[in-house]
């Protein structure tokens, strides 16, 4: 492994049919905050609930002074520090505890990086995030469920507030794609030379 080697993950979305599925390269070195922006991207969820990477039986997040049980900082920790610690090669990712949305990091592989490529990068992608606040995946079945079915009692309730059209098979794979290339293009800036003063 060098400084520049590419950890290949694949993240599904647990109990949730039809399958949503993504395949990522990310540096190995990553930060934990940052993978937390990157499995944002990819999903296509907000970023508006708080979240937590697990292995090895820790868990980093969002600290809070409040809240000293919780979560390690993120911010502090990386990708390939935790498997090298824990020696795990599959993470779970909670987002929204509320929710519950569970998620399987799966290091599939690590290589090099392909030269000129910027990552983070998107491979693969199926299956279309759930809306938020749904209710997590009990929430999110019954309503496809209620759109699906005219006669059902929510229907009329749930076809409201769900996006104009939702088939959660379909995926906006280029827009996921772009979304992970202005994290790439935003983490490759290399930062502003300050003017020497005599």
């Amino acid at each position: 492994m060098t400084a520049d080697t590419i950890a290949r993950l694949k993240i599904t979305l647990d109990d949730v049919e039809p399958l949503v599925l993504r395949r990522i390269e990310v540096p190995f070195n990553i930060r934990l905050d940052r993978l937390h922006e990157v499995l944002q991207a990819a999903m296509g969820w907000t970023n508006s609930h708080l979240y937590e990477i697990r292995a090895g039986g820790a868990g980093w997040g969002l600290t809070d002074p409040d809240w000293p049980d919780g979560p390690l900082d993120a911010r502090k920790a990386r990708l390939d520090d935790i498997v090298e610690d824990t020696g795990a090669k599959t993470l779970r990712y909670l987002y929204d505890f509320g929710d519950g949305w569970e998620h399987i990091i799966k290091i599939e592989r690590l290589v090099d990086p392909v030269p000129g490529e910027r990552y983070p990068r998107l491979l693969e992608a199926s299956g279309r995030c759930p809306p938020e606040d749904v209710g997590g995946p009990p929430g999110y079945a019954e309503t496809l469920e209620a759109i699906n079915d005219p006669r059902h009692e929510r229907h009329d309730e749930c076809k409201e507030w769900m996006p104009e059209n939702f088939d959660p098979v379909i995926v906006n794979v280029e827009a996921i794609a772009d979304e992970l290339a202005a994290l790439a293009k935003h983490w490759s800036r290399k930062p502003a030379r300050q003017s020497k003063s005599n």
